[in-house]
């Protein structure tokens, strides 16, 4: 159920992004009372969950809360510093995602899990400076 509500989040963000032409502050609005029922939902969808498996679902719901307005902001005012506010942000989520996944192993398990979350994020980071140089 928390992989269905994710991925319909993920789909109306995509709507969203997808939509040609400008967007009218009225239609901006709209999405973003969206983006926060949404976030509502997967919130409440995690509240009957347990141990981590409930903090993942938490950090799911808020970083794709945070990506979803990144790309709001991106569509209603198109510019390179919304690109990569949109960038930052979906590192940030798949850090903190990953790295509360973490929590559920032990040892080198969890040590080399980690190590591989911070690896990624700070590919992810170069990625984005990279991205700042252009």
């Amino acid at each position: 159920m928390k992989k269905h509500l994710l991925m319909l989040a993920i789909a109306s963000t995509c709507f969203i992004g997808a939509q040609a032409g400008a967007m009218t502050k009225d239609e901006h609005k709209v999405a973003k009372e969206k983006i926060e029922a949404d976030y509502k939902v997967a919130k409440a969808q995690c509240d009957t969950m347990k141990d981590n498996a409930k903090d993942v679902c938490q950090k799911e719901a808020s970083g794709t809360q945070k990506v979803a307005k990144a790309e709001l902001e991106q569509q209603y005012k198109p510019s390179d510093s919304h690109a990569r506010k949109v960038a930052e942000e979906k590192v940030a989520m798949t850090y903190d995602v990953a790295k509360e996944k973490c929590d559920d192993q032990t040892g080198d398990a969890k040590s080399a899990c980690v190590k591989q979350a911070k690896a990624d994020e700070a590919k992810g980071k170069a990625d984005i400076k990279a991205m700042k140089k252009m």
